[in-house]
């Protein structure tokens, strides 16, 4: 555990080398193949999102500040400022919580990565190969940022999405304005003084954890131009006192890996390892899920004769899952449905599966859930993989002295359970056609998957609402 060392490059100028001399043709093709799997999964939802009443309430909002520009927002037909576009598309790739995650750096990293890179891109002018190439350099910082603080940013109150998102915005949205290595260092010295998100959102389940990818773009953005200006600042936003990391993760600042951030950059693609969600959940929670539906489905359990249930979770995330009891067990909201441990074991159950479906109405108005939820009991998983997988599971007791149980030491959609290129396809259609028909979503998908091969403008002409 090493802080950064005297005479070595500061993380913001080796963050600034990178993302100025990244060769496009240095980058494996399969590491592009699945970058723009990862978009097309984070389009899907977006897509999907526009049936929710956050994206209408969000949309409104924007209108209202009455500020004009000529950047599209997936789904929709009017344009916006380059900023506001990416605090909307964002918003809509984030907002169901089904986006992809990287597990040891614990962020939601294409929620703000592609937002930040297609719109930017769209601003300039540039090919759908520069917008990818500056999408991979924001992937790789945020993950290994959020892979070094190790869970602190958690642990200290904070959303590692909406802290890192500011930083890796600040470097796609530079490259694409062609800043040079001063200004890109520069532009994350900026980018410190706004990077935020609290977590408070999880005492009530309500929405500005949706804000949080787009806002990190916004000030990510704004710290590129601030930069290209002249602006003058921080040179050690991450290791200096007060910088990133000692002042967001307070006691945890000593368990900061510094090498972590830096090791194999532009050559280990840390953006391989993102984890692709099979359900619209927290991932701490996605064990319980697959737990539950297979249950459901294989031990075919009388719900009547359950005398008992027990979900097994990575003890350092149950205060976020888990409490407070009361929300858990009835959560008046999908959203903190989301993060209920105990309403997700409980719906799986029921239902035999947990997808979008299980967090429409009707569902968290069902009573066979809700009554089931309230006598879930949550214990620490003393087997768990955490951090390097979501691992869990659910034991599941009945009258008959049976007991039936299912536990994933490693989480569906990641490590050697990552979900393939065509899966990602097959979720991608699914949540597409929640808005859209198939034969668009299919043109859509024909042109995520070719944009390194088309210009952007050309791949908005389709995202944009006919």
């Amino acid at each position: 555990m090493a802080n950064a060392s005297a005479g070595r490059p500061t993380l913001s100028q080796t963050f600034a080398a990178f993302a100025h001399t990244l060769d496009p043709a240095t980058v494996p093709r399969h590491v592009r193949t699945r970058a723009k799997h990862l978009i097309l999964d984070a389009v899907g939802i977006a897509f999907a999102s526009h049936r929710n009443e956050f994206a209408d309430v969000m949309l409104r909002g924007v209108k209202a500040l009455r500020e004009h520009g000529a950047v599209p927002v997936i789904g929709c037909s009017d344009t916006q400022t380059v900023r506001n576009a990416v605090l909307l598309n964002a918003a809509l790739m984030h907002g169901l919580d089904y986006d992809d995650t990287h597990m040891k750096g614990i962020v939601h990293a294409t929620a703000f990565c592609a937002p930040a890179a297609l719109c930017v891109a769209n601003e300039v002018g540039a090919s759908g190969r520069a917008a990818l190439t500056a999408y991979l350099v924001g992937m790789e910082v945020a993950t290994r940022l959020g892979a070094a603080a190790k869970g602190g940013f958690h642990h200290a109150g904070y959303h590692p999405t909406g802290v890192l998102s500011h930083f890796s915005a600040a470097l796609i949205a530079g490259r694409l304005y062609g800043l040079d290595f001063d200004q890109l260092a520069a532009a994350q010295g900026i980018a410190a003084s706004t990077a935020s998100g609290v977590q408070v959102f999880l005492e009530e389940g309500t929405w500005s954890k949706r804000l949080h990818p787009g806002w990190g773009g916004v000030g990510g953005i704004t710290a590129a131009r601030l930069a290209q200006a002249g602006f003058v600042a921080p040179s050690r936003p991450y290791e200096g006192r007060y910088g990133l990391f000692d002042s967001h993760l307070q006691q945890h600042a000593g368990e900061v890996d510094y090498t972590v951030a830096s090791a194999g950059l532009g050559e280990v693609w840390e953006t391989e390892q993102m984890a692709i969600k099979p359900y619209p959940v927290c991932h701490f929670l996605h064990s319980i899920a697959e737990a539950g539906a297979d249950l459901a489905r294989e031990a075919q359990i009388d719900l009547s004769r359950i005398s008992r249930i027990r979900a097994l979770l990575p003890e350092p995330v149950m205060p976020i899952v888990t409490e407070p009891l009361a929300a858990k067990r009835r959560p008046a909201t999908n959203y903190e449905a989301k993060f209920s441990a105990q309403y997700v074991a409980a719906a799986s159950l029921v239902r035999g599966r947990f997808g979008l479906a299980e967090l429409e109405p009707d569902a968290l108005a069902n009573e066979r859930i809700l009554s089931l939820s309230a006598r879930v009991e949550c214990v620490a998983d003393p087997d768990s993989s955490f951090p390097a997988y979501y691992s869990g599971g659910l034991i599941v007791d009945t009258d008959d002295g049976r007991q039936h149980q299912r536990y994933y030491r490693i989480n569906k959609g990641a490590g050697e359970r990552a979900l393939s290129n065509e899966a990602i396809v097959a979720k991608y259609l699914e949540n597409a056609c929640w808005s859209i028909s198939h034969a668009r979503a299919e043109q859509v998908r024909d042109a995520v998957l070719a944009l390194d091969e088309l210009q952007t403008s050309e791949l908005w002409a389709v995202l944009r609402a006919s």
